[in-house]
């Protein structure tokens, strides 16, 4: 199996027009059944008033299904803290998404912004 119960992941979908939300995934994964798989975890949406990702507040269970195109999954540690994670700009002026503690992912879109 690509994933295994218990891992974490960071999940971008991708959009397909260009005023879609902009919405992101993080979460661990409960259940697998063939290429789809149960996670629980928060979202996070581009808030465009500020240009940043704000976190929904309630955690939630999302079906993800691995074979769908508009998806780009990554694996995180196992250490992660999903409690923490939150998105931030990098000293690179990057968009990283980190728990400040055991992981920090550039998961920036458009190359370094000004």
């Amino acid at each position: 199996m690509i994933l295994e119960k218990g891992e974490k992941v960071h999940l971008v979908e991708r959009r397909l027009f260009e005023n879609d939300l902009r919405r992101h995934f993080v979460g661990e994964v409960h259940e697998i059944s063939g290429s789809v798989i149960r996670a629980e975890g928060y979202t996070f949406i581009l808030d465009t008033s500020t240009n940043q990702y704000t976190r929904r507040f309630d955690k939630h269970i999302r079906i993800i299904s691995l074979s769908d195109s508009g998806n780009i999954i990554n694996v995180l540690p196992a250490a992660a803290d999903l409690e923490e994670t939150n998105y931030r700009q990098s000293e690179e002026k990057r968009l990283i998404v980190t728990d400040e503690k055991s992981f920090t992912l550039d998961v920036n879109e458009f190359g370094p912004t000004q």
